[in-house]
Order: structure tokens, then sequence, then C-alpha cells
């Protein structure tokens, strides 16, 4: 557990220490938030040059910080990146991913195989008929892993209730969870969190790098956590239905 929290380096003495946790979907950062997210963009700074990766030439991503309570009363912070770090790049210093690829065996590494197997098999077949026939095989085998992949996602409440991705993106709009959600920063802060007794006091993300395709997200600004993939898993872990309707 130690290895993901980070003390901090900034005097912090001074600061405001929220009464509650803020509202991922709100733009309002406290002192204290920002504060962990300045100190933890310095180790990015020094990190990326160990990795060998320029997120200004190259792809940026959306970090996120969570300032925790330990056990001891002491104060440190929590770092993660939505989906993964570039190039495969792994730092074990970030929250890791909810899900765990040694799941039945690494089920998931021997799926993806099979998939690009398939894909290979259906570039070099000519004949249309099976083209197609393989086409549709390869979807509904994509489709299982996916939902065998959310049954593994579990994410649980400040309640202490525990529920799949799958289950709770049914029980919020009765359909099945967008491609990757999960893996979303704040998730995946809050869960490490609950399940280590830390407790959440303030967060916040932002994007770090090259802008976004869209250029809706620019280096160093901060952003509240995302509507389609976020809010049904937030509102769980965070027991409280009415967190976007509230900044709406």
């Amino acid at each position: 557990m130690t290895s993901c929290i980070f003390n901090f380096v900034s005097n912090i003495s001074h600061l405001a220490i929220p009464v509650r946790l803020n509202n991922p979907f709100a733009r309002e950062i406290s002192e204290i938030a920002m504060t962990a997210a300045k100190d933890f963009q310095s180790y990015l700074i020094s990190a990326s040059t160990k990795w060998d990766y320029d997120f200004h030439a190259q792809k940026g991503k959306m970090f996120g910080v969570l300032v925790v309570e330990k056990p001891d009363t002491s104060l440190a912070y929590l770092a993660a990146v939505s989906g993964k770090l570039p190039n495969k790049i792994h730092d074990p210093n970030l929250v890791p991913s909810v899900f765990d690829d040694s799941t039945d065996d690494y089920f998931i590494n021997r799926e993806m195989t099979s998939l690009t197997k398939m894909c290979k098999l259906i570039d070099n077949t000519l004949i249309e008929k099976e083209v197609a026939s393989l086409k549709e095989e390869r979807r509904l085998k994509s489709m299982a892993i996916q939902e065998r992949l959310f049954e593994n996602y579990t994410f649980s409440n400040l309640s202490g209730e525990t529920k799949n991705i799958s289950e709770i993106f049914f029980h919020f709009n009765k359909k099945s969870p967008p491609s990757a959600a999960g893996e979303c920063a704040a998730p995946k802060l809050l869960q490490y969190a609950i399940e280590n007794n830390l407790k959440p006091i303030s967060i916040a993300e932002f994007w770090w790098g090259n802008p976004h395709k869209y250029q809706d997200k620019q280096h160093g600004l901060f952003y509240p956590a995302c509507r389609d993939k976020c809010r049904p898993v937030l509102e769980f872990m965070l027991d409280d239905d009415t967190l976007y309707d509230a900044v709406d």
C-alpha cells in the first residue's frame, strides 16, 4: 500500500482541511487538493524524463490526485492516470487499475491474443461470405470479453456495499457500461482509498501535456470528472445520486 502514497513536499500546515469530500463534478478545487496536484506535477516532470516520454510533444493524459487522511490522522495524497500511461509505461507509485490483469489466470491476455489472431485471419480471407461470418464471430467474442471484463471491475462505496461496473450501470440507466468505464482517475483513487482505510479529503483532476485532440483539454488546467463514464460509478461510490444534478 505504501508505494502508492505520496507525502506532501509543500508545507500544508497553514491550509484549511475540508470537512467533507468535494463534489468531483464541480469545478471548485480546495487549496490542499491544488497543492497536492502541484506537488504531483513536479513528480511528473521528473518521472517523465525517466520514462523517456515527452507529454508536450506526444499524447497528453488526464491525471488525478486525492488527498487522504491516513489511520494515524496525518495527511498524504494518492495519484492516478486516467486509462494507462503511454507506451506501456508502468509506475508503481500510481494507483493501479481496479481490474487485476492476473484474474482467472490472465484471461484478458489470452482472449485479446485470440482476437488478434481472428483479425489476422479476416485480413487473409478472400471469400466474402467467410469474411462476413468471421466478422460476426469477432463481434460476438468482443462483446463477451467486454462483459466478462466489466464483471471483474468491482467497486465499493462508503457504506460498505460492493458492485461490479455492469451492475452499477444497469442500476443507473439499464444500459451496459461504455468502453473503458472504470479506468478514469477518480474511481481508481476512491477505490484504493476505501480498500486501504484512507479517508478521502479532497480530489482534483488535471490535463497534463499536449492538448486533447478536440482541444477541449489544455495543459495544466483542472477539469471535473466526466459524465458518461464516471457519473454512475462515483455516485455509487459516494452513496449520493445527486452529485451531477447539483452542478447542472
